[in-house]
């Protein structure tokens, strides 16, 4: 029997709304509906880099205009609805979900320890229940309060004092929550103190652990290789994820043929029985520009994107500056259903102005009038979102506004 083939427009477009980015993006973002996006999402990867906005800001921003800091604030520091950890990288993550990171905490205490030994984190480990009494004792800290980095206080993990490095271990393996931040920096505190009790209990079995991780994994993908299931969470292996890809196939998921940018070639992956029905009910993407930060889930596999968008991305923070394509944190430009292009910008808070150093469009979308104008209506509204004035831009850029 034939496979189901599906267009690489209708790949695109699928993906797209399990990404939320296709749903209305004015609608007024209650609490319980931002809970709900990032329910659908998964997760809301975090980073430092502050070159606009946060990058789990930008993300939700990106999906909702009428989305605020502070709100992303009270479900994390006041409600408990989210949980800071660990997926494939640092996360916000529902707290319903606490439970299967429960069963994560064992094999991460066992992976990161060997790990930091093997790169010389000598000492952490004797740190450990000292900082657990100090902490029950005292109430929540900060790496900071304890002594600085051993070479001259860089802040790289190679140069970690061991009791900033055993907060760090004592999070990654359930001993401490986030409770919250200041300035960026986490104040950690005891997880009792911090998850509510309902989301702390956990009497998952091992096969429990990978039925839920890869059932959501590939609902929240649409379609995926075991790989990509495997690596959606990032706590079971590529091997775990094809045993279960076997067990329900045929039964809970079906294989198909996805269409790639270049319509002549295919890849198999697995997706949901309903499928080709969920393909005839997409929505039309939105024709308003978006702009995306760079740890977006949309681009977080950086294959995947380039295969289904013909658009190849990277971030180039760690190139030297002579030798990158484009810029230090480029933005990717998001139109309908296709990535058209990347725009290079910076918030300058002590002059409160946008500024664009570079744009550049892929070689099928010409910055053209109406392009122009959606395009300025998006940096409008970022503007407002960040706090800034006005955009400005490098002399030998177009203006987007008169």
């Amino acid at each position: 029997m034939a496979l189901f083939r599906v267009g690489n427009t209708e790949a695109r477009r699928l993906l797209l709304a399990c990404q939320g980015l296709s749903r209305p993006r004015n609608r007024r973002l209650s609490d319980d509906g931002l809970l709900s996006l990032v329910d659908q999402l998964g997760y809301v990867q975090i980073d430092s880099i502050n070159t606009v906005e946060r990058a789990h800001h930008l993300i939700l921003f990106s999906r909702n205009q009428t989305y605020r800091q502070n709100q992303l604030i009270r479900l994390l520091e006041n409600h408990s609805t989210l949980f800071e950890n660990w997926t494939h990288d640092a996360s916000i993550i529902p707290s319903k979900f606490f439970p299967y990171w429960i069963h994560r905490f064992g094999h991460e205490r066992d992976a990161l320890r060997d790990r930091w030994r093997k790169w010389g984190r000598d000492g952490f480990e004797e740190q450990t229940h000292a900082l657990l009494e100090h902490i029950r004792e005292g109430g929540p800290v900060m790496a900071r309060d304890f002594a600085q980095g051993r070479q001259g206080g860089t802040d790289g993990w190679w140069n970690w004092h061991p009791s900033k490095t055993a907060l760090e271990y004592l999070w990654r393996t359930g001993e401490l929550a986030v409770a919250r931040r200041e300035g960026f920096q986490k104040v950690y505190d005891l997880t009792e103190r911090v998850i509510p009790p309902c989301f702390r209990q956990s009497l998952l079995s091992g096969e429990e652990h990978i039925e839920w991780s890869c059932a959501t994994a590939l609902d929240r993908l649409g379609f995926a290789t075991a790989g990509e299931i495997a690596a959606f969470w990032g706590g079971i292996t590529p091997a775990e994820a094809r045993a279960w890809c076997q067990r329900h196939l045929s039964k809970d998921i079906i294989e198909v043929l996805i269409e790639s940018a270049d319509s002549s070639k295919t890849r198999r992956a697995y997706a949901r029985p309903d499928l080709p029905d969920r393909i005839s009910r997409l929505p039309q993407p939105s024709g308003q520009i978006r702009v995306l930060s760079p740890f977006d889930p949309l681009i977080r596999d950086r294959s995947r994107t380039e295969r289904l968008f013909d658009f190849r991305y990277r971030i180039e923070v760690f190139v030297p500056e002579a030798k990158r394509e484009y810029g230090y944190y480029v933005f990717p430009i998001l139109e309908r259903d296709h990535l058209v292009g990347r725009i290079d910008m910076k918030f300058l808070r002590e002059r409160g102005v946008l500024h664009v150093s570079g744009l550049w469009f892929e070689h099928r979308f010409q910055l053209n009038g109406t392009r122009r104008a959606k395009l300025y209506a998006e940096l409008a509204r970022l503007c407002k979102f960040i706090g800034a004035n006005r955009v400005t831009y490098e002399n030998h850029l177009p203006r987007l506004a008169d």
